[in-house]
């Protein structure tokens, strides 16, 4: 098919892709790795499609150099990776497990010499087991745990790491983790999972304190966040949708960006000291990370309506909220919705919600998965994964014109991996993985992920 052109973007510009640890490493018991919570979840029976666990994954643990050399291949500027904190602290805290460290070390190391700038994420769902042990999220101590290894870790590669964010999306942590328990530690608190939400948010600004003690730069977060739309313009739908939107959206920005909670009924619900660690959770940033995937369409709950197919697990009863599928827009192998103007969407209410008080914004995750595999000669097309890219890109451009300051893009994902509690059945990487043998084969949009990036450089010289 011919494709128009993808538009410009500033020259300083940042094309990235995006992994996460547990997703891609393996070797979870190799070089004095300790158990993380997956690793626990994963071997609970019925809770990862088909058995799946993240043991092997990518195998990148051992493939780390022919992986960096996709990379330079791609021509990337940046690589976000994600630290396996039970790699570095086997047990969360205390004595450091120095192979783990030197072995990203090593990985930064390499990225640095190819001219890719590592970009570090320090909590990407993997807490140390002995922590989870220890009450984990809802236990006040874990923030400052989170603390105690950003300054291990900054203290380390300081000198090398381009950007920084603490945590990764923590509403889908908390909702997914502790809420409904669909993921990993598989808790089911409801609302009560709020506390784990504040204690990550605390860990966070604890982190970012450590991480600027240790003389690291240029830090921000990795949060998931998306268009909130009413179902209808009923007014017990719009009210259903405003309260998810505070829960989802505002619930973790305004504390980050402002230093308070979006209502006073949030903070109600927190135990501990909530004014005193709003200071902490809200120390500045120098950037703000915004994972998009899809929009959400809620309506007042309705008696007996469920939620199958809309969400990976039906919400419970009493919630003053519901979701409901978002129809007219094609969809991902998925079953998500594909909304680039949501993307652009977002940004725009960020940019109105914030003003002064937004930093620059980095599209930290977008992506989609397609059960795409290689056909007899080999190849992998995937032209729908180009047609998301290229669309949720177009919808970023037109955001920058409208005054929104965007810095870059990073790919969801890099490679096909263990997609949580969806296993191995979704891919959304721009090279297909064969996890019976480990071959790596780049499909199609990553030979249009290549020629954009560079087309963009060769325009800027």
């Amino acid at each position: 098919m011919t494709r128009q052109q993808t538009p410009e973007f500033p020259s300083s510009f940042v094309w990235g892709t995006a992994t996460a640890a547990y997703q891609i490493e393996g070797a979870v018991a190799e070089d004095g790795r300790g158990p993380s919570i997956w690793d626990e979840f994963c071997d609970r029976p019925g809770v990862v499609v088909g058995g799946d666990t993240g043991t092997v994954a990518a195998d990148h643990y051992h493939r780390w150099e022919s992986d960096i050399e996709l990379m330079k291949q791609l021509g990337l500027d940046a690589y976000r990776l994600s630290l396996s904190w039970s790699r570095i602290l086997p047990t969360g805290s205390g004595a450091v497990n120095t192979k783990g460290l030197d072995f990203y070390d090593r990985l930064i190391d390499r990225l640095c010499s190819v001219g890719i700038t590592p970009a570090v994420t320090l909590f990407h769902w993997d807490l140390p087991l002995a922590l989870q042990e220890r009450g984990g999220w809802m236990n006040r101590d874990t923030s400052y745990r989170l603390g105690e290894y950003a300054q291990v870790v900054g203290e380390r590669l300081s000198d090398r790491v381009g950007m920084w964010m603490p945590l990764n999306e923590p509403v889908v942590h908390t909702l997914y983790g502790h809420a409904l328990g669909v993921h990993a530690p598989g808790l089911t608190l409801g609302f009560e999972a709020f506390q784990a939400a504040h204690h990550q948010l605390l860990g966070h600004g604890l982190a970012v304190q450590a991480l600027r003690a240790s003389g690291c730069t240029n830090i921000g977060i990795a949060s998931n966040h998306a268009p909130v739309r009413a179902a209808s313009d009923a007014p017990e739908d719009l009210m259903a949708a405003d309260i998810y939107d505070h829960v989802v959206n505002w619930m973790f920005a305004d504390p980050v960006l402002v230093g308070k909670y979006p209502a006073d009924e949030f903070a109600q619900l927190l135990s501990g000291p909530v004014d005193q660690d709003l200071k902490i959770i809200g120390t500045p940033l120098d950037w703000y990370g915004i994972n998009y995937y899809e929009p959400t369409m809620i309506a007042a709950p309705v008696e007996g309506q469920g939620t199958e197919g809309v969400l990976e697990v039906d919400l419970p009863p009493g919630l003053p909220f519901a979701p409901v599928a978002i129809t007219g827009y094609p969809t991902t192998d998925f079953g998500w919705p594909i909304v680039p103007e949501g993307l652009g969407e977002i940004l725009r209410t960020f940019h109105a919600r914030f003003g002064d008080a937004l930093p620059p914004i980095y599209i930290t995750e977008s992506g989609c998965s397609f059960h795409d595999s290689p056909d007899a000669a080999g190849v992998v097309e995937d032209e729908a994964r180009i047609d998301y890219h290229d669309a949720h890109l177009r919808a970023l451009r037109s955001a920058i014109d409208d005054g929104v300051d965007v810095r870059g893009y990073f790919v969801w994902s890099l490679l096909d991996n263990f997609e949580w509690a969806a296993g191995y059945k979704e891919r959304f990487g721009l090279v297909h993985v064969d996890f019976d043998t480990q071959k790596r084969t780049p499909k199609t949009s990553f030979e249009w992920y290549q020629a954009l990036i560079a087309d963009h450089k060769a325009s800027q010289v």
